[in-house]
């Protein structure tokens, strides 16, 4: 395949995978990564997902910055950096299979619990509990399979962050982790011109449809937006069981 045919499907993929991002605030590794794969390797479209996700996250956060909850953006990466270990030792030392098809059936089963109209019990402040269940978890289920939003969206819920504030919020969180991930990635010597080259090529794709993704963002009501990060949290763990028996 040429050059060409290659950087336009790069293109567009970043391109949808960021006005996703964008609208919801996570969701775009997992819809990215193995459409990617379809066009370069693997060690290739993983770390060039995370640099459109650092791209994203930067731009969001100097962008809505008075609408990011700073303390509970810095309590869950805390956590989250803790917990990213044990997602490495998953990685490592489990069926990642199997892994993958049990995580996909308990987030398919939590979002159509939450679907069904379910509320989950409010919390009017940061707790420490919350947090660190949260950010543990979202450490732990980004370091295996780099699937770091439900627990994400488990918290936001329960704080009842409006679209724009968990949006914002989350991506204060991302530019953190994605960042660690970048270091990560720089020291098993992944960063390569090619990759530079695919990320460059990507960039005229990015603010529009981060702006776009905006957009969609701030006409969503916070009851819909909800329900719709459920449909996103239904189709995500459909995805990661697909992804797991095509892969396997």
């Amino acid at each position: 395949m040429s050059a060409s045919p290659v950087i336009f499907a790069v293109s567009l993929i970043i391109f949808l995978a960021t006005v996703f991002r964008s609208a919801f605030g996570f969701g775009e590794s997992l819809v990215a990564v193995p459409l990617l794969a379809l066009f370069m390797p693997i060690d290739l479209a993983v770390p060039l997902s995370v640099l459109v996700s650092v791209t994203i996250a930067g731009f969001v956060v100097v962008q809505d910055h008075k609408k990011i909850h700073f303390k509970s953006a810095g309590n869950l990466t805390v956590y989250a950096v803790m917990g990213i270990p044990a997602g490495l030792w998953l990685l490592v030392h489990v069926e990642e299979s199997l892994v993958k098809v049990i995580l996909g059936m308990i987030i398919i089963l939590f979002a159509i619990y939450l679907l069904t109209g379910k509320k989950l019990t409010e919390l009017r402040n940061d707790d420490q509990r919350w947090l660190f269940g949260c950010g543990f978890l979202s450490g732990v289920l980004g370091g295996a399979y780099g699937i770091n939003g439900p627990p994400l969206v488990v918290y936001g819920a329960k704080r009842r962050w409006s679209a724009q504030h968990f949006r914002a919020t989350l991506q204060a969180y991302f530019l953190i982790a994605s960042m660690v991930g970048l270091i990560g990635y720089g020291i098993s010597g992944l960063f390569t011109w090619v990759l530079f080259r695919y990320y460059l090529w990507s960039l005229p794709a990015l603010i529009p449809a981060i702006l776009l993704g905006r957009y969609i963002n701030a006409r969503m009501k916070d009851d819909q937006f909800f329900s719709y990060s459920y449909l996103v949290l239904l189709g995500l763990g459909i995805l990661l069981i697909a992804n797991s028996v095509a892969f396997k």
